[in-house]
């Protein structure tokens, strides 16, 4: 292959590249979990309801959706490092601005389209596509590693912005928040993130690591193979049920007689679970056939689901389907990002798992609409986990239906 071999030589060779992709993962959901707590003070600046504050996320995850592929295709094109470090850049100063709202709604709405068309530049595909040109045999824990980037945000971004709110003010805190962790994430990309289609670098020039010629399917037979839209179906149909689910967590566990804090609590669970379903994931994906492992991994909602609806009172029960959604949302970006590389090779990567991103970002969008609609509409979240159910269900049938991938040469073949 002209390239070292084996898992333990990608790990010399290019060890610093997950972390530093992690890091740049993180900052593409700065604005989703950095929100959470600007929501009281916007309330109490501007009298905007809950629903009005949160449009944004809807904004810029539709706007999102639109433009993966394009950024997927550009990618592929002039590499992921130049496009890294400048969406870092952006996503930092665009966060910033949310700071300046003036208090109208078309003012804040504007916000969250400049904010959107940050996020582009931060997307999954651009981490991703740095990180399987280098990785192989141990493809699945470098994802897993990268993709705990967001893992990271959960758990900081929360934390942060609270502390900076109160010390700061809102104002303040949307402006520091931005820039303490662009000026954080930069200077590791700058020194440890390059993809082999970003060429050799400077401190690669004197290793045993040759640029890749990188195989794989044309974007043509990728849009013809049958297997790009088993993947569509399962992405979307995920992310709209399990994010529905996480999203609407707490009222499910507040609606079966949990007090606000101890649902709060085991809804902090999905969070912990979610670090260990990935870094799990990606060992298994690594050793397993990774059909079978990401099927197991999209059936878990179905078992939190039926807690949900047959034990939901008991706190054990809770606890369980916490545990139970948490280790599948860790995992699914890791089962769909490692199953395209197999399936469709790095050629046009950045293209193809760009439509896979856009569908799990749609998903994203719609799927906590829809719960709280049928909440809205039942005055019960039970249709919706029956739902669940079955979409989980025909995820995970999508998955297994894939079977054995093939390697980028004969996948080339069979989508010709």
């Amino acid at each position: 292959m002209g390239v070292p071999s084996g898992a333990m030589a990608e790990w010399r060779s290019h060890w610093l590249l997950p972390f530093a992709a992690a890091l740049g993962y993180s900052t593409s959901v700065i604005h989703v979990y950095s929100i959470g707590p600007f929501i009281e003070p916007l309330q109490q600046a501007f009298g905007w309801s809950r629903a009005q504050i949160s449009i944004g996320l809807t904004i810029a995850s539709l706007i999102s959706a639109v433009f993966c592929i394009p950024i997927g295709m550009l990618i592929d094109r002039i590499g992921p490092r130049r496009v890294g470090l400048v969406g870092v850049l952006l996503m930092s100063g665009v966060f910033a601005l949310l700071g300046t709202t003036t208090g109208t709604m078309a003012n804040w709405v504007t916000l969250w389209v400049v904010v959107a068309l940050g996020s582009l530049w931060v997307q999954a595909t651009v981490w991703t596509s740095a990180v399987a040109s280098r990785f192989e045999a141990s493809r699945g824990l470098a994802f897993a590693i990268t993709l705990s980037g967001a893992a990271l945000s959960a758990a900081v971004f929360p934390v942060l912005a609270t502390w900076l709110i109160g010390a700061f003010g809102w104002r303040t805190a949307f402006a520091a928040m931005g820039g303490m962790w662009g000026a954080l994430v930069f200077p590791f990309l700058l020194a440890g993130f390059r993809g082999a289609r970003d060429g050799s670098g400077r401190q690669h020039a004197t290793t045993t690591s040759p640029v890749r010629v990188l195989k794989g399917v044309t974007l043509a037979q990728g849009l013809r193979s049958p297997s790009l839209y088993k993947l569509l179906l399962a992405s979307s149909l995920f992310s709209f049920t399990a994010i529905g689910a996480v999203v609407h967590f707490v009222p499910i566990l507040k609606d079966a007689g949990a007090a606000p804090l101890a649902a709060a609590g085991v809804a902090a669970l999905i969070g912990v679970f979610s670090i260990v379903g990935r870094l799990a994931t990606g060992f298994l994906l690594d050793r397993l056939p990774a059909h079978l492992v990401g099927a197991a991994a999209f059936m878990l909602p179905v078992v939190s689901a039926l807690l949900l609806l047959f034990a939901g009172a008991s706190p054990y029960g809770q606890a369980v389907a916490a545990a139970a959604l948490g280790l599948t949302v860790g995992s699914e970006v890791d089962v769909i990002a490692f199953l395209a590389a197999k399936h469709f090779g790095l050629r046009h990567f950045g293209a193809l798992y760009g439509a896979l991103v856009a569908a799990l970002t749609l998903g994203t969008a719609f799927g906590p609409l829809a719960a709280g609609t049928v909440f809205d509409h039942s005055g019960s979240y039970a249709p919706f986990l029956v739902l669940s159910i079955v979409l989980m269900a025909l995820s995970a049938a999508a998955l297994l239906s894939l079977g054995p991938a093939p390697d980028a040469a004969e996948a080339a073949a069979q989508s010709a």
